[in-house]
């Protein structure tokens, strides 16, 4: 009777608790690959910039714990993408080809190429970087030659107001993500460092192209269609985040301009359209504060965690982290209290972050064997 119920049995079930013990882990870990959100790799791009942050503040024990956080974070979402990729490619292809969820991928890219930028700048490892820069780059030719096609071909299609949403700009993130490590470890290449120079030069001008016209049709349905407190979710974030970005690489460009002649040449067109897009990045941030606040505090709507929320980590991480390379850039000492005060804005919104991960991991993990049931495939 008491199995019957639910409970454990009294006699002898140490043995069956630990079998149920494993087919509660299996459950939780087929189901974390299944439900894998694209967007999931918004983590390492998170954690990554925010230690790379801390470490040009002179916080190195920070930066280094969050650099060796980061590292089993990106093993153990490549684990979970490659299950997923093997076991449950439908649910895969749909998200790839959903409006909604399919600017998630761009996370691989930058979450890829983010940890290679640590490792330039943390420990200096040029060859891991290099790998993870290539592998970056493949991810980027596949993913946004997919997500487009995809997009253009797709019936029915979704209209704006439903299909669009900040998460769209990811692709500009990874388009500058790439550029920002390729021109970090570009001087690694001997005489092909100028080519590597000019592709990353390219992929800048790219993200550029793709941030007007993304953020154009963002504000248009901001301006002009129904937001509610549900629809305005934190991938909104990625409107300054990915400004940030390209203010970033636009600012490594111009520090590594001495490399190569055509960059010097070119070094008064990225000084102005580089504080162009960190001035864009800027005056993002109070809007979206104001509009966080109408939709937790006149709205009302619940505060819980979600992976997206690592997509409003990011920009924050990002924003001080492009800030502090844009006064080097351009000698405007004065910009570099700002990177100074917003870091601890952008460690408080990861340690906020972080803790509801937790929160969420331990919920699904701390549940009496018996209680779960074998996940089915």
């Amino acid at each position: 009777m008491l199995e019957a119920m639910g409970e454990p049995p009294r006699g002898g079930g140490g043995q069956d608790q630990v079998e149920m013990s494993k087919e509660s882990m299996r459950s939780v870990v087929g189901r974390g690959a299944a439900d894998l959100d694209p967007a999931y790799f918004a983590l390492v791009m998170a954690t990554g910039i925010v230690s790379i942050a801390t470490y040009l503040l002179g916080m190195m024990s920070v930066a280094w714990l969050l650099f060796q956080f980061n590292k089993v974070a990106y093993g153990l979402l490549w684990l979970l993408t490659l299950a997923r990729l093997l076991r449950y490619l439908p649910r895969l292809t749909g998200d790839l080809t959903d409006h909604g969820l399919g600017p998630g991928f761009f996370t691989l890219v930058a979450g890829t190429c983010v940890l290679g930028s640590q490792f330039v700048i943390l420990t200096g490892d040029f060859t891991t970087a290099i790998v993870l820069w290539c592998l970056g780059i493949l991810l980027w030719f596949g993913l946004v030659y997919m997500f487009f096609t995809a997009m253009t071909v797709r019936e029915p299609k979704p209209d704006l107001e439903s299909g669009l949403n900040g998460g769209w700009l990811l692709s500009v993130v990874a388009a500058q993500s790439v550029s920002v490590l390729g021109t970090m470890v570009a001087s690694r290449f001997g005489a092909w460092q100028e080519a590597v120079l000019f592709f990353t030069l390219a992929m800048y001008l790219l993200g550029c192209m793709l941030y007007i016209l993304i953020i154009s049709l963002i504000f248009y349905r901001f301006a002009f269609f129904k937001l509610t407190a549900a629809i305005l979710t934190p991938p909104y974030w990625i409107n300054m985040g990915a400004s940030a970005i390209t203010a970033m690489a636009g600012a490594m460009l111009i520090l590594t301009a001495h490399q190569w002649g055509f960059l010097q040449e070119l070094r008064p067109f990225l000084m102005g359209f580089t504080l162009f897009f960190w001035v864009t990045a800027t005056w993002w941030i109070p809007l979206l504060l104001i509009l966080g606040a109408w939709r937790h505090v006149h709205k009302r709507f619940p505060l819980s965690y979600h992976p997206h929320y690592w997509g409003l980590v990011f920009p924050l991480g990002m924003y001080t982290a492009s800030t502090f390379q844009l006064a080097r850039a351009t000698g405007l000492s004065f910009l570099f209290f700002i990177p100074r005060c917003f870091v601890y804005v952008a460690l408080l919104a990861w340690s906020a972050t972080f803790v509801g991960l937790i929160h969420r991991v331990v919920k699904r993990l701390v549940v009496p064997p018996f209680a779960t049931q074998p996940f089915q495939e």
